[in-house]
């Protein structure tokens, strides 16, 4: 098998559950079931010898190229050769509604068809549970492979017949003919059958729910009309891949341990819920007119803070079923992504103390009003602790929203998050008339905006900085306008876009977060959402031209089926850390919206924040 594909050649699949990575070779390179946290069964993308892959690939040279089967999660690789062509479509179903105790939805169905001259292909079965830390037995069946490990199955469906190596992988290879087709199922823990007809009744069923759902957006499609549509488009999708139906919760990304920097340790899980993610994941999807999955979401992580009488026990990010525990450890048995390790599940940061996570909690529940659906006064007593803690220790340091490891800080952007938590709050009190100690928090409110401009502010560089005293320039300091924390116009956010430009972006349009110590070895690549928030500002500050010629230069980083890792390497252009990432996509998103709004197209919601009302 070849070595590590670039995240460019990966689309992905899921069941909004969990999810699948797909290379362009036809190989399932990473899957965790049931859940999308769950341990692996495949994981080639972190050991491209021993992680374990399902792979479908032509025999001999060939070219490839995927798409997506329109607007939906359906999933197509192309494969051309001198005597043939054939695609492969990869999908997971979705659960019925008409059984919700099923689990037929956690399989991945894979229809291979032949649709010119004739094409030899190589099958490898090679699944390794447990992220190939637990033993795996294969055994033959009537119908295909039963895999099996002390504590869970998978079952292959297929007709045709696979030698067996040893106990832990099984392999073929097949010959199809113009019109041929053939359909692969996995099935995880248990075995249902499917006829090929059953097979195409299930790939119209996912095909209908996913045009089902996008067309069901609530926002004018002609606010997203332009160059950026599909992409627009192919970002809802993702982050409702990312989301758990059931439990409510939105991942990070689906993947762990992606490397920031090829060779370094900036290797995180990214498959847990951040209070932070998602709540701009429920901006995003109020954006885009979603408002049901907005709602949800809103509500689960609402939920679970509420649990929390006291406040300071709010963690920064949970499991995606609530798990307080995220203990981080290491697997000192895969090699990581082209030898990048460590190689960690779970993530340490989740005890880390982030004051920015309170805004952005505020700001949600605030959008949610925005858009007509208010809190009720009974439940305001929430919103009141929240306030009322964060109006006690906003003046303490914390480790920012970039989760550094070199000890806490006075952060500015954290201190801006705290001003936004108070505001918001006070929005929410006098706009519903619900009764709260207004006054003080009024004065708090001031008292951080002051302290912000006093000591956030650098005069000799004319912009914001990361933190009190420094001169690192960070790429948060380009949220200020957007929050409302100064208008667009004024000289400080002007010098701070400008200083952006000059020392954080690339002439790819790419935005570092930052340049300095945090304590961590090695360098990153840019980040993917930071770049956005400059198109975000640009747009706001009328400088349309320039937001569109940053956009158009960072889109072309996508993947070949329009996917965003968290960075990319300036120097290469190849995309770095876990892939999809939902904070790239969210950025997508909004700043399409403002250049939207900037360009006069009307919008469903309230004007976005940060803007002026255009006409």
């Amino acid at each position: 098998m070849p070595d590590y594909k670039d995240l460019e050649q990966y689309g992905i699949i899921g069941n909004i559950e969990t999810c699948a990575l797909i290379g362009d070779d036809g190989s399932i390179d990473w899957c965790c079931f049931p859940h999308i946290e769950s341990p692996s069964v495949f994981a080639a993308i972190l050991d491209h010898t021993n992680g374990g892959r399902f792979s479908i690939t032509p025999a001999g040279d060939y070219g490839a190229r995927q798409e997506y089967l329109g607007e939906t999660n359906v999933l197509q690789t192309f494969f051309q050769t001198d005597g043939g062509a054939a695609v492969l479509t990869d999908f997971m179903p979705l659960r019925s509604v008409d059984a919700p105790t099923s689990r037929e939805h956690r399989a991945v169905y894979r229809r291979l068809r032949c649709t010119g001259g004739q094409m030899a292909f190589s099958l490898d079965f090679s699944p390794r549970f447990n992220y190939a830390q637990d033993t795996t037995s294969l055994a033959a069946s009537p119908d295909g492979i039963e895999a099996s490990s002390p504590r869970r199955r998978l079952f292959l469906q297929t007709d045709l017949t696979l030698q067996l190596h040893g106990d832990s992988s099984a392999s073929c290879r097949f010959d199809l003919t113009a019109g041929e087709e053939k359909w692969f199922v996995l099935h995880y823990d248990e075995q249902n059958q499917k006829t090929a007809e059953e097979c195409r009744i299930r790939l119209d069923a996912t095909l209908g729910y996913w045009n089902g759902w996008v067309r069901k957006a609530s926002v004018d499609a002609s606010l997203f009309d332009g160059p950026w549509r599909d992409l627009v488009v192919r970002s809802g999708l993702v982050l409702k891949l990312l989301s758990h139906e059931k439990a409510g919760a939105i991942c990070a990304a689906p993947t762990t341990s992606l490397p920031e920097s090829i060779g370094g340790e900036r290797n995180w899980d990214y498959r847990y819920n951040w209070i932070r993610d998602a709540s701009f994941t429920v901006q995003a999807l109020y954006n885009l007119g979603h408002y049901d999955e907005a709602r949800r979401h809103l509500r689960w992580f609402v939920d679970i803070c509420e649990k929390n009488a006291d406040p300071s026990k709010i963690q920064i990010m949970y499991g995606m079923h609530g798990e307080t525990d995220l203990q981080e450890t290491e697997l000192q048995h895969l090699e990581g992504y082209r030898k990048s390790r460590p190689v960690r599940i779970g993530n340490g940061a989740a005890k880390q103390k982030q004051l920015d996570i309170f805004g952005e909690l505020m700001n949600a529940i605030y959008e949610t009003e925005r858009y007509g659906d208010g809190m009720p006064e009974g439940e305001f007593e929430f919103v009141v602790r929240i306030v009322d803690y964060v109006c006690k220790i906003w003046d303490t340091p914390d480790s920012g929203i970039w989760e550094v490891r070199g000890g806490p800080r006075h952060f500015v952007y954290s201190k801006l998050m705290c001003w936004v938590a108070v505001d918001r709050g006070i929005k929410i009190a006098e706009g519903r008339n619900y009764r709260a100690p207004i006054e003080k928090w009024k004065e708090i409110r001031d008292k951080i905006k002051s302290t912000i401009l006093q000591n956030g502010y650098n005069k000799t560089l004319g912009s914001f900085v990361q933190s009190f005293g420094s001169t690192t320039l960070d790429a948060t300091s380009l949220i200020i306008p957007i929050t409302g924390f100064l208008p667009i116009d004024d000289p400080r956010v002007q010098g701070t876009i400008n200083k952006t430009l000059e020392k954080l972006t690339t002439e790819s349009g790419l935005v570092y977060r930052y340049i300095g110590d945090d304590g961590l070895s090695g360098k990153e690549g840019a980040f993917l959402l930071c770049s956005f928030w400059l198109v975000k500002a640009l747009a706001l500050s009328g400088r349309t031209a320039e937001a569109e010629k940053i956009l158009n230069k960072v889109v072309k980083f996508a993947g070949g089926t329009g996917l965003f890792s968290e960075e990319v390497d300036p120097e290469t252009g190849k995309q770095l850390g876990n892939l999809p990432q939902a904070f790239s996509h969210i950025g997508l998103i909004n700043s399409v919206l403002y250049l939207g709004h900037m360009a006069g197209k009307l919008h469903a919601g309230p004007t976005p924040m940060g803007a002026r009302e255009i006409g």
